[in-house]
Formats: C-alpha cells, structure tokens, sequence
C-alpha cells in the first residue's frame, strides 16, 4: 500500500443522506438534501450551511423531519441538490443554484403529517427521524451550523423492521450513501460487530 498526500477539496468519504424538512418563516415547507450528520444515542448532529434555508430555520422554529432515503431514490435527492428555499440566493450560490419554494413538488416527493412536530415527513423514505434542534453553534471556521437534534420519534416502513420488535433490520435497510460527490448503496454485509442486538442465525 503506497499512501499519498493529496488536498481533496471535499471530505465526504461516504455518509448517509438525509432530507431535512423545516418550516418557512412563510408557514411554507423546506426540503433540503444534506449529507453531515451522525448520532449519538437519541441525538444527531447536523453540519449545515450558514446561508442555507434549513440553518435559518432552526435557528428560529426548531421542529424538523430527517427523512432517510434509500438508494433507488438518489434521482430524487437530485432534484433537490441545485435548489435553495434562500430568496434572493445568497451571492456565492447564485451561479450554479435557483430558489424554488415548492421542494417537494420539485422532487417528486410526497410531505405527511408528523405528530410530534410541524413540518412533515417525506412519505417515500422508509426512516424518518421526528426530532427538534436542542443546541446549535458554529463550527471553527464560521461557515457552518452545527445542530443538535433530539430525535423524538421515528418512523419506520415496515419492510425494513424486524416483525415484533423495534429493531431496523440491517440486512433489509439500506441507506443512500454519498461518496465524494456520488451516490451509492451498500454492498452484501461483510460480517456483524459482537454489540449487535440483531445477530444472524448460522446454520451447517
């Protein structure tokens, strides 16, 4: 193995998308594709734009939806990725980004009532965390917020629960996974950590 130093200018090395659902200083609804953010027990933490709608939002209304799409969906997120609720778009952004108000009309996606929070879950995902933002600061250089959410409930299509349990069955959930600008699935399971609460029943 031969390792060079290289300056990569992103550092997406694969991490689950999600689509951020927040509400509009309108009542309206905003949808956003992100690709920063991790959990730690019943909290996720989200690193979002500055100048972004959803940064915006939940520094005012702290209710949102992460929506979990699964790889058949990228075309979807797509769609979403050169729009932005910001209106006028910010300066930086304006080459290459269009505002568009009506995000899931523009995605081909449908918005559900939720029940805990305001703004609505995406209905083709098969995860959608309820959650609302706890704690928020910006990151070392200024040009992200950093979220916390607390995940209040989640919702999962039933195709990827274990029947009777709570449990996501990893071996029927798979994540849409954003590589360095690309989008992927998962590849067949390699193996399972000794903390798995789901092992898989080996037989001669």
């Amino acid at each position: 193995m031969t390792h060079l130093t290289i300056e990569p200018s992103i550092l997406y090395v694969g991490t689950p998308v999600a689509l951020l659902s927040t509400e509009n200083d309108d009542g309206t609804i905003n949808l956003a594709p992100m690709s920063s953010a991790w959990a730690l027990g019943d909290v996720v933490v989200l690193g979002l734009g500055v100048s972004g709608q959803t940064a915006h939002n939940l520094q005012r209304r702290p209710g949102l939806v992460i929506n979990f799409p699964e790889p058949s969906q990228w075309q979807a997120v797509e769609r979403l990725a050169g729009l932005t609720g910001r209106d006028p778009v910010p300066e930086h952004k304006r080459a290459r980004f269009r505002f568009e108000r009506e995000k899931f009309n523009a995605a081909g996606l449908t918005a559900i009532g939720s029940e805990l929070v305001g703004p609505p879950r995406v209905a083709e995902c098969p995860l959608q965390f309820e959650a609302t933002a706890v704690q928020s600061h910006f990151d070392a250089d200024g040009n992200f917020l950093i979220v916390q959410a607390k995940v209040l409930r989640v919702h999962a299509d039933d195709r990827v629960v274990i029947p009777g349990t709570s449990y996501v069955d990893p071996a029927a959930w798979s994540p849409l996974i954003y590589n360095f600008r690309h989008y992927f699935g998962l590849g067949p399971e390699l193996g399972e950590s000794f903390r798995t609460e789901t092992p898989r029943v080996v037989t001669a």
